[in-house]
């Protein structure tokens, strides 16, 4: 269980390396994101506030990220790909999108097909990156709102890819008219990505280049102060997060209670549902049926709540898997299977970062374990599932099999039952199963956010 209160920082922080995960970036970019912004607005002399709201827009500048991404699945095929491949080309270029096209729109199929979708996708590509940039940012923005921060971090995430020139997205502002926030994050999120793909210096003489067109040049020059600075770039490496913990800035100590974390929770179960059209509430009502057998075998306050939390969270690794796959109507090959099996190692990955988190983090990272000891990702057995765990199991898999899928629809309820009472005993605690019946079959109550 948490304790009552925690530090934002380090909640926002660790959930930040999901969004990372959706982005199809290195893990740690948002947090290196926030490293050099802070840095450049120290240079800048932004006041303690600005830099505060600063660092948390960092945190949270792809909280939006997964709202776009089934339609790019539909439009490129590799989401995560074409969103990591898109960073590094110029899109306000023609010749640059045209390459990036060849390069990423649905690889997988023929030649005559892949140019039929490109002229589809590429036929205005400053239309569609702006369509795309404005359902992300205005997500982000919203759950920066949320999340109880002010305008000031909000508008940064809506205003994350505007350029100085006034040819960004998805509003066109141009110079002075773009936060100052915003000119700052544009700049430092694509200098980590650059500096990881092709070098710091590399990534510097991209910076210049684009200076006075993307970028403030005032932005830049304060940014440029930073390409020789070894003892910064020794800091950027599997440290990154600590380091970030440790600025001597008002948001690293800015503290949350019960209620903020709850909130949180909510909000990047939102993001994960997100991710796939087949989700969507996915988390929201795994928690309630989860809740429902917890309050019918008398859990206390402390124990629901972590039930609650691993709820809304279980499936946050999930975030790092492909959209086509989880959008794939067919049989997944054994590849495909094996990156959906490493979703709640990234869950227990992530969550184990949170300081208080342990409880919540040992309940979510085994929601698909079996107690005939053949789940993942730890294939551990049923002398090692506690009774939290067993619940939040036999709770995804009642989701799973009343909701509509990729490849069926939803189940009628006396064959979902069928199905898990012939799991019982091997995969399922057939007790909980039972439970969960009696609460939604026999009594015929429909679950009110299934009906929904």
């Amino acid at each position: 269980m948490t304790s009552a209160r925690v530090r934002y920082a380090d909640i926002l922080s660790a959930l930040s390396y999901a969004l990372d995960l959706v982005e199809g970036q290195s893990v740690g970019h948002a947090v290196r994101t926030c490293l050099i912004s802070m840095r450049i607005a120290e240079r800048l002399g932004l006041t303690e506030a600005e830099q505060a709201d600063l660092y948390f827009a960092a945190l949270l500048k792809d909280a939006g990220c997964s709202t776009n991404s089934v339609q790019i699945h539909i439009n490129f095929g590799d989401d995560h790909g074409a969103k990591k491949a898109v960073k590094l080309i110029d899109w306000t270029k023609k010749l640059d999108c045209l390459v990036f096209g060849l390069k990423t729109v649905h690889r997988d199929k023929s030649l005559p097909e892949r140019l039929r979708r490109m002229v589809q996708t590429l036929n205005d590509p400053e239309a569609g990156m702006v369509e795309m940039t404005r359902t992300r940012c205005d997500r982000g923005a919203q759950i920066a709102l949320q999340l109880g921060f002010g305008t000031p971090v909000a508008e940064a995430v809506r205003s994350l890819d505007e350029h100085w020139d006034g040819f960004g997205a998805p509003f066109g502002l141009k110079g002075e008219a773009v936060p100052i926030l915003a000119r700052i994050l544009g700049l430092a999120q694509t200098l980590d990505v650059l500096v990881q793909a092709t070098g710091r210096h590399a990534g510097f003489r991209t910076i210049r280049k684009r200076s006075g067109r993307w970028f403030d040049p005032i932005v830049v020059q304060a940014a440029l102060s930073l390409e020789h600075d070894e003892v910064f770039w020794q800091t950027m490496g599997d440290d990154a997060r600590n380091r970030a913990l440790e600025l001597a800035t008002p948001a690293t100590v800015r503290m949350v209670g019960e209620a903020g974390i709850d909130a949180t929770c909510d909000a990047f179960a939102s993001i994960i549902d997100a991710k796939s059209s087949f989700t969507a509430s996915h988390s929201q009502r795994v928690t309630q049926y989860a809740l429902d057998m917890g309050e019918m075998l008398g859990f206390d306050d402390a124990r629901m709540a972590v039930l609650r939390r691993a709820g809304l969270l279980h499936d946050i690794g999930k975030l790092g898997v492909p959209t086509s796959v989880l959008e794939k109507p067919g049989k997944l090959t054994d590849a495909e299977f094996g990156i959906v099996r490493s979703h709640p190692l990234n869950t227990e990955r992530i969550l184990s970062m949170i300081d208080g988190f342990g409880r919540v983090t040992e309940v979510a990272a085994a929601h698909h374990e079996r107690l005939d000891g053949r789940g993942y990702h730890r294939g551990i057995p049923a002398e090692m599932l506690d009774t939290d765990m067993r619940t939040l199991a036999v709770a995804d898999v009642f989701d799973a099999l009343s909701a509509e899928r990729p490849y069926r629809g939803a189940l009628p309820m006396a064959e979902v039952f069928a199905i898990m009472e012939r799991e019982g005993g091997a995969a399922l605690d057939l007790d909980l199963v039972r439970l969960l019946k009696e609460k939604y079959f026999e009594s015929g109550v429909v679950p009110k956010l299934l009906a929904a």
